[in-house]
């Protein structure tokens, strides 16, 4: 397995990762557990940003330039909903 795929996979677990501690930390009914997934996913947010960058840096992982005019558009729908 190449170190890109090794990447592609921690990116890929810590964006699912990162789906289930945030479900956690708005559903704990407890300050402590709430407390405690919020940190969980703050870390993980954190890993998730590393590798992408590191990804990104190598050219491995490139994000879609969006045009500005898509960008106001969708500010636009979101002002109107």
């Amino acid at each position: 397995m190449s170190d890109k795929d090794i990447l592609n996979d921690i990116l890929f677990i810590t964006k699912a990762e990162c789906d289930l501690y945030m479900h956690g930390t708005i559903e704990a009914s407890s300050p402590n557990v709430h407390e405690t997934f919020k940190n969980v996913l703050l870390e993980t947010i954190a890993i998730q940003h590393e590798t992408y960058k590191t990804m990104e840096n190598k050219g491995w992982y490139q994000a879609e330039q969006v045009q500005k005019q898509k960008i106001e558009q969708t500010k636009q729908k979101l002002a109107n909903s």
